[in-house]
């Protein structure tokens, strides 16, 4: 019987082997994919499923931002953070399904604030859903970077949904009076809420909430008033979990944790503001629920803890 070794020289006697000739090697430029991946991240509070939905990030200039501090001692917090003088903040949104109805916690910012930002519609679609499956659009508060996502090429973004704010809120913001005397980027505000609000109360697709009231069913809010005079809190608790979505309680998840004192330029009552913050902390800190902050790190959800500075953020696992 022939042996393997006498098979396999047989076998490599009959082979012609090639020469090697080195191939032409061409490297295509390809533009950097800039993109991250889909901005979405889902998780469920008792059999309600919560949506977490980026509208993208824009860089600011946050320790010249930052007021009752000095620029110094906000940007070594912010540097010890590992974080640039131009800080990349997130613009975060919420996207509730109850089972009955699917509710939208702030619009994000359209067209309003750049290219790295209005990314809210791409990504609710992204996560499955559609803006003309949204039955409420909820805002914690007017502000642009949270109702400029209302209206998109003149028209109303969605176009089933009823848009839900704080009475006060709407009274301040929606008021030609205020409009008249307001100065500087507040009276931009107000010509950006006109454009964006107005649309839905001519349409007949606005209601306001009171203070601390229900602004759909299976929803709450809790008045956090400062940032803007009638920013709300808006809170969901199913099969004893909970989570409250803060709005603009912070901005940022490093100098205010650690400096609740700390207020931002953007707050319109500077000491309600930090009043509101103190309140929040110390809830969410007793009440050991999650919390998502509109201006904290995407997802934006997590809890809060008491440190040896004052408190502590940490971020949801969501590997």
């Amino acid at each position: 019987m022939p042996s393997r070794r006498s098979i396999l020289k047989s076998a490599l006697t009959g082979l012609i082997v090639a020469p090697f000739v080195a191939p032409s090697v061409t490297f295509a430029k390809a533009p950097f994919a800039v993109v991250q991946a889909p901005g979405y991240y889902r998780l469920k509070i008792g059999s309600v499923e919560v949506t977490a939905l980026s509208d993208g990030t824009v860089a600011l200039p946050l320790a010249k931002l930052y007021t009752n501090t000095s620029e110094h001692d906000a940007q070594n917090a912010l540097k010890d953070a590992f974080l640039p003088d131009m800080v990349p903040t997130s613009v975060n949104a919420f996207l509730v399904n109850t089972g009955e109805r699917l509710v939208l916690i702030d619009a994000g910012t359209g067209g309003y604030l750049g290219a790295s930002l209005g990314k809210l519609v791409s990504n609710i679609e992204a996560s499955g859903y559609k803006v003309g499956d949204i039955d409420d659009v909820i805002l914690t508060h007017i502000h642009t970077d949270h109702s400029g996502g209302l209206m998109s090429n003149g028209k109303r973004t969605f176009p089933n949904a009823t848009l839900r704010v704080n009475e006060r809120e709407a009274k301040f913001w929606l008021s030609s009076a205020n409009a008249m005397t307001a100065t500087g980027t507040v009276k931009q505000h107000f010509g950006e809420a006109d454009q964006c609000v107005t649309p839905y109360v001519k349409a007949g697709k606005f209601e306001t909430f009171a203070d601390n009231a229900a602004p759909v069913p299976g929803l709450g809010s809790i008045l956090s008033a400062g940032h803007t005079p009638g920013h709300s809190a808006i809170t969901l608790e199913s099969e004893s979990q909970k989570i409250v979505f803060w709005g603009d309680i912070t901005h940022g998840d490093i100098l205010q944790f650690d400096e609740p004192g700390v207020a931002i330029e953007f707050d319109i009552d500077q000491k309600a503001a930090v009043a509101a913050r103190n309140t929040a902390f110390k809830q969410a800190v007793e009440g050991k629920y999650l919390v998502a902050g509109a201006h904290i790190a995407f997802p934006g959800i997590g809890h809060v803890r008491e440190d040896s500075k004052n408190y502590d953020w940490l971020p949801i696992n969501y590997a």
